[in-house]
């Protein structure tokens, strides 16, 4: 097997919070290996076009507490062309890369599946706002969206009681409803509509009418992204209860924000053991939270794995919404 002598790194796809103290943990954990460190700069972008550089220890120094991340992202659809990862193989080799660790979701693990496929090794770590990889129940990001997210309801709901309106509050999640929900249920919601559970709009202004009827008389709805546009919903509520309504829509500023002290720990604990794992010769695998215990697992089955809501929270949500 091939001696390992650099490792490279580049973030993909959508920002989250903790992206960079993962990328503080991988070059510095990779040094303390002996192993030369290069930053991929704008995720399969950059790699295809060289835009590469070595990075030392201080290079990373005062990003662990930054959103975003230092290494900037972008989305590749050229990669999913075979002649396009040609290029980007060949420029590993022009700077010697062994091995790349790459931190995003699920469409990043795709091409990093078929790099690995094709002769570049990989290590894959969880890094988007979404909580949706199927192969691991923790994704960087995810904690520190929800506080985001958090603060903005509790605001929102003074004003909904202040004025004895409805509020539909739109988050992201186009295909994936956690944030949704673990949203929903902190923030004492009404009503949850999530990708994963059929909508019916009737059903959402009957919660309404009955809550008013034992004298409720401010309410919010929470939905995801992907399920209608918030904007929709707020005007069907206001037609068929007569109650105010204005809708939110919260858009990117759930992405950035210093990212929480967990997923500080959490990225830092997924980066050292990517390196733990390359050390190992363990390669093309996917760093995973499992049952509380950080795992490495072969790409290609954690690519297979699916992830469901949990039923359980769903009807807690709607038993505390009385």
């Amino acid at each position: 097997m091939k001696k390992i002598k650099k490792i490279g790194i580049l973030t993909s796809g959508g920002d989250a919070p903790g992206m960079n103290a993962a990328i503080r943990s991988v070059v510095r954990t990779g040094i303390h290996y002996g192993y030369e460190m290069y930053g991929i700069y704008h995720g399969y972008d950059g790699l295809v076009s060289g835009e590469i550089e070595k990075l030392e220890a201080r290079d990373v120094s005062g990003i662990l507490q930054k959103g975003g991340t230092k290494l900037k992202t972008s989305r590749c659809p050229a990669f999913l062309e075979k002649d396009t990862r040609d290029i980007a193989r060949s420029m590993c080799k022009v700077f010697g890369i062994d091995v790349v660790v790459v931190i995003g979701g699920d469409g990043s693990y795709r091409g990093a599946l078929a790099l690995a496929n094709e002769g570049l090794p990989v290590v894959c770590i969880p890094g988007t706002i979404d909580n949706d990889i199927g192969c691991t129940d923790y994704t960087i990001g995810f904690d520190t969206a929800l506080n985001t997210v958090q603060d903005a309801i509790d605001k929102i709901r003074d004003t909904a009681y202040s004025h004895e309106r409805c509020y539909v509050i739109e988050v992201m999640g186009r295909n994936a409803g956690y944030i949704a929900l673990n949203n929903g249920i902190a923030g004492g919601a009404d009503a949850i509509l999530i990708p994963e559970e059929p909508f019916n709009i009737n059903d959402v202004i009957k919660i309404i009418i009955e809550g008013r009827n034992r004298g409720k008389d401010d309410f919010t709805i929470i939905v995801a992204e992907g399920v209608k546009n918030a904007q929709d919903i707020c005007a069907l509520i206001e037609e068929n209860t007569g109650i105010i309504s204005r809708y939110t829509i919260l858009g990117y500023v759930q992405r950035g924000g210093s990212p929480s002290a967990y997923d500080r720990v959490m990225a830092s604990r997924m980066g050292d053991l990517a390196i733990k794992t390359i050390n190992q010769n363990n390669l093309n695998k996917i760093i995973s939270l499992k049952n509380n215990q950080l795992v490495a697992q072969d790409i290609d089955e954690a690519l297979k794995m699916t992830k469901t809501i949990d039923k359980e929270m769903l009807e807690v949500a709607k038993i505390l919404s009385i």
